[in-house]
Parts: structure tokens; C-alpha cells; sequence
């Protein structure tokens, strides 16, 4: 049995859950999002709680249970609370606002860097921090790993744009060995 699988998703006061044919609609106070369902994996909404079952014992089955519960509480989490990803841009003369719907970095090429957010995606931009915000968990994460891609942080001095919880690794240089 999976352990993630068994596991009953708690539903938030102001989130309906409504299971379809082909997926599963999730509407809460910050939006509505939807996961597609798969034919091995029944859903049952009683009292507050979606329990999922699946409907053999196939691999393919087992996998999907885990799975499908993990999207489906994703799913829950976002329209109830939001996920939040954190950027840091470090490096002298680096700076990151936003406008409108643009992410504008100067991260030291000749050129502003322009990044337009997909629909769904905010973003706060405080000195060096940027806060990517949306209720897609997927979505907002892959926003915030293209962002990143712009310019990775550099082990040598740690300039670039990295996650705010992420730790970069120091190499000592040329010097270093003496």
C-alpha cells in the first residue's frame, strides 16, 4: 500500500472538490485548477476528506496512487493558500523590478534581460529579492527555474540569481592553492 497514497487529503473551508469523468476540478478563494484523473485510481469525497483508492494492485497502479493523491492535494494547497518561490539577485550592479507583467533583470549583460509571466504568475521584486507567487505549485516553480536559467549563480563569487534557500558552493580560484 502506498504510504502517500492512503493518506486522506484534508479540505480547506472554501475549497470544493468536484471529481469528473477525465478530472478533477478544485475551486477555492484563489482560483480554480484542475488534474486529470487516471483509470486505476478511484476518488471518493465524503465529510471534508477525498480518499483515494486504487482499483487493483498492477505496478502501474501503485504508482499512480501516490501520484494522484500528491497532485490532487497540490491542487487543494494552491487554491486555499498559494506556493511562493523566492529569487535572490547577487553581483554589483545586478538589479531585478517588475513591470506589469515583466520581469526586467540586469544581471550584466549589455542588455536589460525582459521575462514575460505566464498567466497566473505574480511577482514582487524588494532590492535584490524577487518572490515569484501563483497557485500552480508546477507552474511557479518551472517561472522560477527560467528565471535562474538567465544567469546561474558562479561558484567563484556567487554572482547570478539563485534561490533564496539555496546554498552555492565556493571554489577557491587561482590563488586558492598556494
Amino acid at each position: 500500500m502506498s504510504r502517500i497514497g492512503k493518506n486522506p487529503i484534508d479540505i480547506p473551508a472554501g475549497v470544493e472538490v468536484s471529481v469528473g469523468a477525465s478530472e478533477i476540478q478544485v475551486k477555492g478563494p484563489k482560483g480554480s485548477l484542475t488534474t486529470p484523473v487516471h483509470e486505476t485510481v478511484e476518488y471518493k469525497v465524503e465529510d471534508g476528506k477525498v480518499y483515494i483508492t486504487r482499483t487493483n494492485d498492477s505496478r502501474n497502479a501503485r504508482g499512480q496512487h501516490g501520484l494522484r493523491r500528491t497532485l490532487l492535494a497540490n491542487c487543494v494547497e494552491g487554491v486555499s493558500k498559494g506556493y511562493t518561490k523566492g529569487l535572490e539577485v547577487i553581483g554589483v550592479g545586478y538589479k531585478v523590478s517588475v513591470q506589469g507583467k515583466k520581469v526586467v533583470l540586469n544581471v550584466g549583460y549589455s542588455h536589460p534581460v525582459e521575462f514575460d509571466l505566464p498567466a497566473g504568475i505574480d511577482a514582487k521584486a524588494e532590492g535584490i529579492k524577487l518572490t515569484i507567487e501563483g497557485i500552480d505549485k508546477q507552474l511557479v516553480g518551472e517561472v522560477a527555474a527560467q528565471i535562474r536559467r538567465v544567469r546561474p549563480p558562479e561558484p567563484y563569487k556567487g554572482k547570478g540569481i539563485k534561490y533564496a534557500e539555496e546554498v552555492i558552493r565556493r571554489k577557491a580560484g587561482k590563488s586558492g592553492s598556494k
